[in-house]
């Protein structure tokens, strides 16, 4: 298991099968908001589908394939993020996120994933990370755009949102740009 202090009030934890209610029950409360967004949220219905999810994400962490881990702020649960895997022979990655809605516009998140990506390059020692949000998701490319990335294309129709084709701004991120300098216009 590992635990990264973000700073004096976030760090990062490893998700364990003791988080599965505590995630379900952010999930749930902010359910309405996360769905917008993100297609997981309609399918996860029990705290038996996220038990579920950790212990893919258990295994995964075990097989040197990336981790899930929770965001917690003050000592509280706030949110996830984690490595959807990792492609060793390109030596990269994509990181995803979200956060409970009461926890929005405080940074949290931006702090938690400057701290991924920092783990992502320096503890994995990979050559990319990519971010991808839908066009319409503006507070997730916020993040993406606040910390440096560099918005790399848009895919079409990449995802189906319950009812709808969203399309998908790629971000990237090499080792070599990290940490950005972001007094610097990147475009």
């Amino acid at each position: 298991m590992f635990i990264y202090p973000v700073n004096e009030t976030i760090q990062l934890q490893l998700l364990t099968l003791k988080d599965a209610d505590a995630v379900f029950q952010l999930t749930d409360h902010s359910r309405q908001y996360l769905r917008e967004w993100l297609p997981w949220v309609d399918s996860t219905k029990s705290v038996e589908d996220t038990r579920r999810f950790i212990q893919f994400s258990l295994n995964q962490f075990a097989a040197n394939n990336g981790f899930q881990a929770g965001v917690r702020y003050q000592g509280e649960l706030v949110g996830c993020l984690g490595l959807h895997g990792i492609d060793w022979t390109h030596r990269l990655t994509s990181l995803g996120y979200w956060l409970g809605e009461p926890y929005q516009g405080r940074g949290i998140m931006t702090a938690a994933v400057r701290a991924a990506v920092t783990i992502a390059f320096q503890e994995y020692q990979l050559n990319r990370v990519e971010i991808r949000a839908a066009v319409g998701n503006r507070k997730s490319r916020a993040i993406a755009e606040r910390l440096g990335f560099l918005a790399e294309g848009c895919v079409r129709q990449a995802e189906w949102l319950g009812d709808r084709y969203v399309d998908h701004i790629v971000y990237g991120m090499l080792r070599e740009e990290w940490p950005p300098d972001l007094t610097r216009e990147r475009f």
